[in-house]
């Protein structure tokens, strides 16, 4: 004859799965915040990695919307901001200088223009043209006379650098291109003079 299992029998079983199911319940919860601890701490080292390089210079270029048909004499080389011509320069990879005046305007609308010594060898030539090209408000030319091999120009801001495959590069467009120093947040870089090679 079987047995039959009492009210007490019931609550015991009840109980078991009860705890089964606060244990299992607990280690979802405990891999959930490993998890999101986990992501929160490499998220952070990230940004931290990917914020503007420490070299960048500041400059106080005045203030934006300053048009001129003249050529203008930049207090740098090449220029970080400042009056400039009324037409921007579209975005892209130039082989032949371009005018600083309307390469300013671009800066002006959030575009970061990278300047870089005509003779740079062809290998550095074509990172930075992988890095420009396709890109939004991203500007790449030829500077005769430029002082270092690349110069990464935002307005109000410049980087110097020995060579185009630096980190530093990435790292200047991360952090200004249409970054919180451009005058005109949201203006094409499109539409304006100009056709990339």
């Amino acid at each position: 004859m079987g047995s039959k299992r009492g009210p007490q029998d019931r609550r015991i079983s009840e109980g078991g799965g009860s705890r089964r199911t606060g244990i299992i319940i607990g280690a979802i919860a405990a891999v959930f915040l490993v998890g999101f601890g986990a992501l929160v701490f490499f998220d952070s080292r990230q940004r931290s990695a990917g914020g503007a390089p420490g070299d960048v210079e500041s400059f106080n270029v005045g203030p934006a919307g300053q048009h001129t048909e003249a050529n203008v004499d930049y207090d740098q080389t090449p220029p970080a901001g400042g009056e400039h011509n009324p037409v921007w320069q579209n975005q892209g990879f130039y082989t032949e200088p371009i005018r600083d005046e309307t390469a300013v305007h671009t800066l002006e609308h959030g575009g970061v223009w990278i300047t870089y010594q005509p003779d740079l060898p062809q290998a550095q030539k074509d990172q930075i043209r992988e890095l420009v090209d396709g890109q939004t408000c991203m500007l790449a030319s030829p500077f005769p006379d430029l002082s270092s091999p690349v110069v990464a120009s935002a307005w109000g801001k410049q980087l110097t650098l020995e060579s185009a495959d630096s980190p530093e590069l990435e790292r200047f467009v991360q952090a200004f291109r249409q970054g919180p120093q451009t005058p005109e947040p949201g203006a094409t870089c499109t539409g304006g003079v100009g056709a990339p090679a």
